[in-house]
């Protein structure tokens, strides 16, 4: 912020080489670091080979993990620090259970868990995501372990940062009849763009079998850079506004009932989504929320009478149900982080339609797609407890 007050057009010079220098610094000191993280802490789950394992959940890892997301956040990158909590939670479950390992996975999935609910000060979703999402069923064994480790990280968060909602307590609802439409169509636009935004994640992480596909192979740090200088156009064009987490933007316009700026959801997406590609760590949640909130701001302005803090709710939880293809842990996770629960059933109801609907363009979740990849190099097996 201090380097955009001297001069806005810095970030044409800062962003891409700090792009560059972050995805150096990952390739050749902490591999297996980048992204967002949920894809290692998965695949982890599921390798029974302790060398893999230690591949992608390591106190080496985690520590880059923290460096490097810092880092990017501080040159604008547009991540969030909530998916690297649950790859360090995991490599910190994982380095204390080091010993046993047939109770690894379960260690692995609190320690998950327990980053989330940290990040975020929702020991609900916390626990939700550990059993939608990093599992994607209930183990009875391990419901205590995850419940023990939320609990512990929750106790830590409210020591550190106090008892808080991240959004702030908002009592927006839907009061009149006509203002219900506005669900399906958050659910489908949300669904639709957080599909999208997943196929093309997975599609570049993939890699094409064609001559661009092996260039960006080949020279990783350069489509950083390229990524990098991208994410600054998208900052200029969008007004300086899409630097970052959204967090702030997010949270002023649910304080004060103001609408997002009409092309923030746009940039935002498009800034989120460079991020993404280019091989730098760091995570998509509070972003994902924060282009949610710009669909769902430009949703209403179709909907005069309707509460704006309420349609941004809806759209929050549609692109995030549309991306990680969890509708449970979207709608939980927007509840307690905006103490809102008179929106449950309207959020619910979203969060389905734009699952449904984001299938239609990516039939997996990203986080389970990208684990593939990390499987592979490993021992593919069911995890046991």
């Amino acid at each position: 912020m201090l380097l955009l007050a001297k001069s806005r057009y810095a970030v044409l010079a800062v962003m891409p080489l700090g792009f560059m220098l972050s995805a150096y610094l990952t390739i050749r000191l902490f591999p297996n670091a980048q992204g967002s993280g949920i894809p290692q802490a998965i695949a982890a789950r599921h390798l029974t080979d302790q060398s893999e394992r230690e591949r992608l959940v390591s106190i080496r890892i985690a520590i880059g993990k923290m460096v490097l997301t810092l880092f990017g956040l501080l040159c604008g990158a547009s991540v969030g620090r909530e998916g690297p909590t649950v790859q360090v939670g995991a490599s910190i479950m994982f380095a204390l259970g080091r010993f046993s390992p047939r109770r690894q996975p379960g260690l692995i999935l609190a320690g998950a868990a327990a980053g989330v609910a940290a990040a975020f000060n929702t020991p609900l979703a916390g626990i939700v995501f550990g059993i939608e999402e990093m599992s994607r069923a209930f183990e009875t064994r391990t419901s205590s372990l995850i419940i023990g480790a939320v609990i512990a990280a929750g106790l830590t968060s409210l020591a550190l940062a106090g008892n808080y909602a991240y959004f702030g307590s908002s009592a927006a609802a839907l009061a009149r009849g006509a203002d219900w439409l506005a669900i399906p169509i958050c659910g489908v636009v949300g669904g639709l763009a957080g599909g999208l935004f997943s196929r093309i994640v997975i599609t570049m992480a993939r890699g094409f079998r064609n001559p661009l596909g092996r260039a960006i192979k080949a020279n990783p740090l350069w489509f950083a850079f390229a990524s990098g200088f991208a994410v600054a156009i998208c900052g200029l064009m969008s007004g300086d506004t899409i630097y970052g987490t959204g967090y702030s933007q997010v949270k002023t316009a649910l304080d004060h009932g103001s609408p997002l700026p009409q092309d923030f959801g746009v940039f935002k997406l498009l800034a989120t989504t460079f991020a993404a590609i280019s091989g730098i760590p760091g995570g998509i949640f509070s972003p994902s929320l924060a282009v949610g909130a710009g669909i769902g701001s430009n949703i209403a302005s179709f909907f005069h009478d309707a509460p704006l803090g309420a349609i941004m709710l809806l759209g929050m939880v549609s692109y995030f149900a549309g991306v990680v293809q969890a509708p449970i842990t979207a709608f939980v996770i927007v509840t307690e982080m905006t103490d809102n629960h008179g929106m449950v059933m309207p959020l619910m109801a979203a969060a389905l339609i734009a699952h449904a609907t984001s299938r239609m363009i990516c039939d997996e979740g990203i986080y389970h797609a990208l684990a593939k990849g990390f499987i592979e190099r490993g021992s593919p097996t069911s995890p046991n407890d």
